[in-house]
């Protein structure tokens, strides 16, 4: 204890336990799905090591609301599982076409879709993201509109079609993978 008064205690540490081991910067941005598989997608990611959970709304998104607070509690539970020592970020949800008019230029943003044949490669060291649509895919309005993004790569998971909750962590599962090194 390094200082106590009435209204503040303070502490100072003197070792550490273990070192916290720096963290991969990649986002996941997701449909929101049914609140039982939203909650399996977020605990997964974060045992996964995810930077951002961003859940996104789109033409056939099938849940309306989310109680981010109540994503947080998983979030921080699967961080303790797996004794990680950072929580991600959780966003409001946004609409597809308000994630993509605030995209960051330095973050590529690679795209599950159940019709490419391209694999998961990163061609760049740059931080990235990866937006999986809701059950039944996106709409070719949708693809159209995310095809417009210079920062947009669509790629495939594989040859079966996924389940949405399955294509979140495998998805996220080879973007890690293929992470470059932190420092």
């Amino acid at each position: 204890m390094s200082e106590l008064t009435r209204k503040k205690v303070s502490f100072t540490p003197l070792t550490q336990t273990r070192p916290q081991t720096p963290e991969p910067d990649s986002w996941l941005c997701f449909a929101l799905l049914k609140r039982t598989k939203t909650d399996l997608v977020v605990e997964k990611a974060t045992e996964l090591g995810v930077a951002c959970l961003q859940p996104v709304i789109t033409l056939r998104t099938q849940a309306d609301h989310v109680n981010l607070e109540r994503l947080r509690a998983i979030a921080i539970e699967a961080a303790e599982q797996c004794e990680r020592l950072a929580i991600p970020t959780i966003m409001a949800p946004l609409t597809l076409p308000a994630l993509m008019a605030k995209w960051p230029e330095n973050r590529h943003l690679f795209v599950a879709d159940e019709r490419r044949t391209a694999r998961l490669v990163r061609h760049t060291a740059a931080p990235s993201a990866l937006l999986v649509g809701p059950e039944g895919g996106f709409t070719d309005a949708e693809l159209v509109s995310i095809d417009t993004h210079p920062q947009v790569t669509r790629v495939s998971l594989g040859a079966h079609i996924l389940r949405a909750e399955t294509a979140a962590i495998a998805g996220l599962a080879l973007l890690l993978a293929t992470d470059p090194p932190q420092e």
